[in-house]
């Protein structure tokens, strides 16, 4: 019986380290793949003017290995940008099929800021945080993102919701809400008109990015809701001048997407 059970657990063992060893193999080739196909090749190409050479490198590293899902999104990628979703959104899916853990978020923050598939975007970021918690992608958490889409939908008061209870949170962890999940706090108010509420969040962020010009426009327009006439002419002037200096929503994918509520005209 003890020679039995030596050898069931040896045998055990062999099959468990013929596996890791096998895990390890597929991913050092992959890793070259990536290298060859990826650093070597598509990231010396401006997919700008020379898309056809950009993702014929990405294609060629497919051909050796169509499961990695790097090269998916790295061929998906420059069609977002290019505000050719219909193109880009089955190439991150199969990011997606391949490696959820690290693609599922990327591809809720396509479909919110990109792509604007709203309910789509909160489709996806539920289940994030279902199966991997209210986590971040892209500077923010999954829940404000869910946030962002209600408010695209008209759905104001589940936004407002949405961002109370993540800025709450924030507030645990870090002493207080972002100055971007504030604003949109304070712009699901704004449309239900509950003026003094709404600028109560739009003063909260203001106080981390004084400039913020388009937090400062949206309190104007509470201020003179509320007959305010004056203070909200003085602070449109202040936020026309803020926003030729350059202070707005300044996230890195604001140079491709306009965001949601960004004052585009003065």
């Amino acid at each position: 019986m003890t020679r039995l059970i030596l050898f069931i657990a040896s045998f055990i063992s062999i099959q468990c380290q013929s596996q890791t060893n096998s895990a390890n193999d597929k991913k050092n080739r992959q890793e070259a793949i990536i290298k060859e196909h990826v650093y070597d090749c598509a990231d010396k190409i401006n997919y700008t003017v020379m898309m056809k050479e950009y993702q014929d490198c990405l294609d060629a590293g497919l051909k050796k290995d169509s499961t990695i899902a790097y090269l998916w999104q790295q061929k998906a990628m420059p069609y977002f940008k290019a505000k050719k979703y219909s193109v880009g959104m089955p190439l991150v899916d199969k990011a997606v099929q391949y490696d959820e853990k690290k693609w599922l978020d990327y591809r809720a923050f396509i479909k919110c800021i990109f792509a604007k598939t709203y309910k789509e975007a909160i489709v996806d970021f539920e289940t994030c945080i279902k199966k991997f918690g209210n986590s971040y992608v892209q500077d923010h958490t999954y829940a404000f993102y869910i946030g962002l889409s209600y408010l695209q939908l008209n759905e104001f008061e589940k936004a407002e919701t949405v961002f109370k209870t993540d800025i709450e949170d924030q507030s645990k962890r870090f002493g207080e809400g972002h100055y971007l999940d504030l604003f949109y706090y304070g712009i699901s108010k704004y449309e239900q008109q509950k003026w003094e509420e709404a600028i109560i969040e739009f003063d909260k962020s203001l106080k981390q990015y004084p400039e913020f010009s388009d937090v400062q426009y949206y309190k104007a327009i509470c201020l003179a809701r509320l007959g305010k006439k004056e203070e909200s002419s003085l602070l449109l002037v202040k936020a026309k001048k803020d926003a030729t200096s350059g202070y707005t929503i300044n996230e890195d994918n604001a140079v491709y997407e306009t965001y949601p509520y960004k004052v585009r005209r003065w």
